[in-house]
């Protein structure tokens, strides 16, 4: 396994990559901890290049493929975090072979903007019944009335959210370049809101805890929120927050092909579409290795073990290493399930 490093442009020419985190701790394991007849027939020797976000819970779903893909034989190299976007581009390429953070309908965009299903395929379904939408504190609500994000047309309903004095109601949004970033501009346009209400972007989960501070303080809080993340377990929905409805569907043009999706959760239309996290991988790698493929297909984790390994960050267990404990946790407490999979895997090399 390779050192702990950081990539430049001089190793993607083609791309100008953030970072890479070292999964290196693997290699450090006995040769004895991967039995021989584990090994798939025809993978031995076989490598693969993973990838995860910048968001910890893609560093934890990738844990939990990377141990399964060597107890198959893999040659895991490390796991490289980068921006969604970043990722999608090196898959196309090869740089990497597989994403663990594709939402389905949210970064549809990504797969056609890299040569569309023939060059990058979603495999299986990590996580399910993902949820996204625009949350306000439960004490605003109910005090001024509040249930749809339109109502903040009105000025003086914007203003209980301004936090910086300019009489706009402060948005706190997701990182620039993600998906659902393109949806926020897109609706603040769309109900009208462009004049009321300013969208505050940066790091997500900076933004989000000063947000958390805010409301803990008995401020009123305006907050693009999702599941799964660490905050959901300080920001509960009918407890300290509630949802706001939107006016109607509507989604940026270049998901116009998603449109007619879901968007509604508990009887109320949120805006952004109930989700699913995939693996999005190389076309070429999985043609080339059905064993690595089955295995993607196989690995789905539930969405509240994937909630309370997001608190585990917030509370302060966030390094990389945090992350391959939690995943490794997380394969014993379901070691019966994993091996299964792993035999349904092995089955195709059969």
């Amino acid at each position: 396994m390779k050192p702990c490093i950081l990539f430049d442009i001089l190793q993607f020419p083609r791309l100008t990559l953030l970072c890479a985190v070292s999964l290196s701790w693997l290699g450090s394991l006995p040769i004895s901890a991967f039995a021989q007849e584990g090994i798939a027939a025809g993978v031995e020797g076989a490598s693969i290049k993973p990838s995860a976000s910048t968001n910890l819970y893609s560093l934890f779903l990738a844990e939990v493929i990377n141990s399964g893909l060597m107890e198959l034989g893999y040659d895991v190299e490390p796991t490289q975090q980068l921006q969604v976007a970043i990722a999608h581009a090196a898959v196309a390429t090869s740089d990497v072979h597989f994403l663990t953070a594709h939402w389905e309908n949210l970064n549809f965009p990504m797969i056609e903007n890299n040569g569309g299903e023939a060059v990058l395929q979603r495999v299986g379904v990590l996580v399910d019944d993902t949820v996204q939408g625009y949350l306000i504190d439960k004490a605003t609500a109910e005090e001024f009335g509040i249930t749809n994000l339109e109502q903040l047309q009105d000025p003086q309903l914007a203003r209980l959210f301004d936090t910086d004095g300019d009489g706009k109601a402060n948005l706190v949004g997701c990182n620039p370049g993600w998906g659902c970033g393109a949806v926020t501009e897109h609706h603040l346009e769309a109900y009208d809101l462009s004049e009321t209400v300013k969208f505050v972007q940066g790091e997500y989960d900076a933004l989000i805890a000063d947000t958390i501070t805010r409301l803990e303080q008995g401020e009123s809080i305006l907050a693009y929120a999702y599941s799964p993340h660490w905050a959901g377990a300080f920001l509960v929905p009918d407890d300290n927050v509630v949802w706001l409805e939107v006016p109607f569907t509507t989604l940026p043009e270049e998901q116009a092909d998603v449109a007619e999706v879901n968007t509604i959760v508990n009887g109320q239309n949120l805006g952004f579409a109930v989700d699913r996290i995939r693996v999005v991988a190389n076309a070429d790698y999985l043609t080339q290795n059905p064993v690595a493929s089955k295995w993607l297909e196989l690995v789905q984790i539930p969405i509240e073990d994937v909630n309370a390994q997001q608190k585990q960050v917030h509370e302060g267990e966030r390094t990389p290493e945090d992350a391959r404990r939690h995943a490794m946790e997380w394969i014993e407490a379901n070691r019966d399930l994993f091996d299964r999979w792993l035999a349904e895997a092995r089955q195709v090399a059969g």
